[in-house]
């Protein structure tokens, strides 16, 4: 599924919108550390998060979110439920269907959706961090309800024209190695960052019963 980059998600902006090339040898490094400041202002302590990756295996370039959902559904801390996986895609025929589960399963979630997208030329292989909602499908002229709090979404080919016929012929090392980079930024973000609030906890439990 994919969305039109030029969207704009002008209402929430704590963090501007941020690109990766999943060619730099750091990348994994910088989606790890935007991802966590990401969490660390968009996040409410002690709230249940989401990951959201949608796609289909079908498609090798619709593929990338559920590449990222097998990668770390093993591998997140126990606050953080995945859907959409190569056994258990989230694509356009179930993704409503989903939403509803999430929202029957969890008090207001923090959802993170991951997505590829199609773009420019010059824009293949690069990673998009941004606050707001994602709105798959409108890249495909499909209409799916916007979901998620932040989204990343990475582009694996050019879009404009026969995108269906794109997809089918996207390079699986492009989205094999944006899904690393992807992966290893959420593991390692999501560790951290609950590590963070349990590091902080006693603090807080302390400062409380002194002012009792």
């Amino acid at each position: 599924m994919f969305f039109s980059l030029a969207r704009k998600s002008a209402n929430l902006q704590p963090l501007l919108p941020y690109r990766i090339d999943s060619n730099n040898g750091q990348a994994a490094q910088l989606c790890t550390e935007r991802l966590q400041r990401s969490f660390t202002h968009m996040c409410a302590k002690n709230s249940s998060c989401v990951l959201l990756c949608i796609g289909t295996d079908r498609s090798t370039g619709d593929s990338l979110g559920p590449l990222v959902g097998t990668k770390v559904e093993d591998h997140l801390p126990p606050q953080v439920t995945v859907y959409g996986t190569l056994d258990r895609p989230v694509h356009a025929v179930n993704l409503e269907a989903t939403i509803k589960e999430i929202e029957e399963n969890f008090t207001n979630p923090f959802i993170i959706a991951v997505d590829a997208c199609l773009g420019r030329t010059e824009s293949i292989g690069y990673i998009n961090i941004k606050p707001g909602p994602l709105y798959p499908g409108t890249g495909v002229n499909k209409h799916l309800p916007a979901v998620g709090q932040m989204h990343i979404v990475g582009v694996v080919n050019v879009g404009g024209f026969m995108e269906y016929l794109v997809l089918q012929n996207t390079r699986l090392s492009l989205v094999m190695r944006m899904a690393e980079v992807i992966s290893t930024g959420l593991i390692n973000s999501f560790r951290g960052f609950f590590q963070q609030q349990k590091a902080t906890q006693p603090e807080n439990t302390l400062l409380s019963a002194r002012t009792k």
